[in-house]
């Protein structure tokens, strides 16, 4: 099956699912300029991953939270969604009913307009107090004086997003397994499933019925597993692909 085929196949099975679920990794977010935390050019290979072991926050948070404003607000703030998160939005906003379920801490999902994200690690762009739990979002200002202190009771506060050691919110996964269990398409994109639990949801997506699209530029752990359809792609360009067809062939 030639390119051209694949993306036909995956458009008409995206006019004809009645309940899309993307689950989404770091390699959508690569078109909008943040760099992956694995791999040749990834974050882990200029920092040390020790800076986000939760246990090490606690022990050094000025140092801790020094790297974290560099990678996390000096990368994220300049990054931009780009036309495969757009693409998500509008198709939730045509009422596909469309959940995505993101591995990524990067809010870019929110930012194309998607509403129902389903964040399985966080969110970077807020802050949360670990004594009082209070939570805001991060300014900045708050990153002029490090560490960064709780303006309701002066205790230590840390990113909203999961450390490494920390355990990944209730709420958020049980959304994510609900979401996966109940689509009837699911799209892998960026993500390569090596991160845990957050690679189980593709699996309980196809145990469940669904239909697999995997986007990546190359095969990953889910490709020979569970995937049905793989399009060797960056997202962006896929995505971009995808619209132009939708809009040439309408429902």
């Amino acid at each position: 099956m030639d390119n051209n085929q694949k993306d036909i196949e995956v458009l008409s099975k995206l006019n004809a699912a009645s309940h899309i679920v993307a689950f989404t990794g770091a390699g959508i977010s690569v078109e909008s300029g943040i760099p992956p935390f694995r791999g040749e050019n990834g974050i882990w290979n200029k920092y040390d991953p020790r800076s986000l072991e939760i246990d090490y926050f606690y022990r050094h948070p000025e140092e801790s939270w020094l790297v974290i404003r560099e990678i996390f607000y000096s990368h994220f703030n300049k990054a931009a969604p780009n036309a495969a998160h757009y693409f998500m939005a509008e198709l939730e906003q045509k009422g596909k009913l469309i959940e995505v379920i993101t591995q990524n801490i990067d809010n870019l999902h929110q930012d194309a307009g998607s509403k129902k994200v389903h964040e399985f690690h966080g969110n970077s762009k807020m802050k949360k107090c670990t004594v009082c739990h209070h939570r805001a979002l991060v300014s900045e200002n708050d990153l002029l004086q490090i560490p960064v202190i709780c303006p309701e009771c002066g205790a230590l506060t840390k990113p909203d997003f999961v450390f490494f050691g920390e355990g990944i919110l209730e709420k958020a996964f049980e959304n994510s397994l609900h979401a996966a269990r109940n689509c009837d398409v699911m799209m892998i994109v960026g993500a390569l499933g090596e991160v845990m639990p957050a690679a189980n949801m593709p699996y309980e997506a196809k145990r469940n019925g669904a239909f697999v699209i995997e986007v990546n530029p190359e095969p990953s752990k889910f490709t020979n597993q569970i995937t049905d359809l793989f399009i060797p792609s960056k997202a962006g360009e896929f995505f971009s692909r995808l619209k132009r067809m939708m809009e040439l062939n309408p429902e």
